[in-house]
């Protein structure tokens, strides 16, 4: 974004370049100038001085007024620098009608002129005084009009809900914008700037942006984060009841598979004093003997049932006789409960 000044070294030398043949070969490329009118009351000049000027410092002179008014010519107030070579300077706007002046170092030989329109570079200032009204899902935003002529400004508005990631926008002729179809139950951020149209403006420059304020359903607030609604207590009451039930019932899960693992590791074993204390409890002792076996420690024995009554039966306490010509008499009965019928 700047003016751009498309001369040759021929046509300085024509015209606006008076300089010696070895800066008029140097200067054979375009030279780019930035050119910025704040809004009517500051200049600002800009170039590059690495590229034209290297390694020597220049001074810049300017005046308002055109030819024939012959004013005369002030240095610049406001240098800005650039590796501590002058780049560009700030002065103040007298008039629509621009002429400028780059000189050497002492100022006594001129190494080109040129004349612009300033009027033509404005860039105007942020929107002042910036109002919402809201209807419904519509939305009004009305500035100040500004000393610039409002045909020659747009009004730019900008808005983004909490869910968007990116900037909508939406232009309008100065010095109101409308917009509609916004959400009254969600939070909007809003933005404007002013933009000098290409009518009025060789380059379409636009303000800064406003202050960014924050909209939900007409009412005015500091961030979208205001538009959290915070939980009841009758509901937050319910959630700290149900993660305690949820807790509970997941220490429950936890000590059954906890028992159900140390029983797979570790088996209960029971008492062989009270290995049928239950059972005879249950039927008060009133059992059927099915049958017995033997066993002589030296291996021989006999059994009076079959296998399949002694699976239905169940196994009694062992016994052992005393010994008897040096051997010991293993005794084992079934039984089963006699039921009443």
């Amino acid at each position: 974004m700047g003016l751009v000044l498309q001369a040759h070294a021929a046509i300085f030398i024509l015209g606006n370049l008076v300089a010696s043949q070895p800066l008029a070969q140097s200067l054979k490329e375009t030279i780019k100038i930035t050119a910025v009118n704040f809004n009517g009351e500051q200049m600002q000049i800009t170039w590059a001085a690495k590229d034209y000027f290297p390694d020597r410092t220049v001074t810049f002179f300017y005046r308002f007024g055109t030819a024939l008014q012959n004013r005369a010519w002030k240095q610049c107030p406001n240098y800005i620098l650039d590796q501590g070579y002058n780049s560009g300077c700030l002065f103040k706007t007298e008039g629509p009608t621009l002429t400028i002046s780059f000189k050497d170092k002492n100022g006594s030989e001129e190494l080109f002129n040129y004349t612009l329109k300033s009027d033509f570079f404005i860039k105007p200032n942020p929107p002042e005084n910036v109002t919402f009204h809201w209807k419904g899902d519509t939305v009004t935003i009305e500035c100040n009009k500004p000393k610039t002529p409002a045909r020659c400004l747009e009004l730019e508005l900008q808005y983004k809900s909490k869910y968007d990631k990116e900037w909508q926008s939406r232009k309008s002729a100065c010095c109101k914008v409308e917009e509609q179809g916004f959400d009254p139950e969600k939070c909007y951020s809003f933005r404007v700037r002013l933009e000098r149209t290409s009518i009025c403006n060789r380059i379409p420059y636009a303000s800064e942006w406003a202050e960014v304020t924050v909209w939900r359903n007409g009412s005015l607030l500091d961030s979208c984060a205001d538009d959290i609604k915070p939980l009841s207590d009758n509901v937050i009451l319910l959630i700290s009841v149900l993660a305690v039930l949820l807790v509970i019932f997941l220490l429950q899960i936890f000590v059954c598979k906890c028992q159900r693992f140390q029983k797979s590791v570790m088996p209960v074993i029971p008492d062989p004093k009270h290995i049928f204390s239950d059972l005879f409890n249950d039927h008060n002792g009133n059992f059927q003997v099915l049958g017995s076996c033997h066993y002589w420690s030296n291996g021989e024995g006999h059994c009076s049932l079959c296998l399949l009554q002694m699976k239905l039966g169940c196994l009694l306490t062992p016994t052992f006789h005393s010994p008897r010509n040096g051997l010991t008499k293993l005794t084992m009965q079934w039984a089963k409960p006699r039921w009443n019928v």
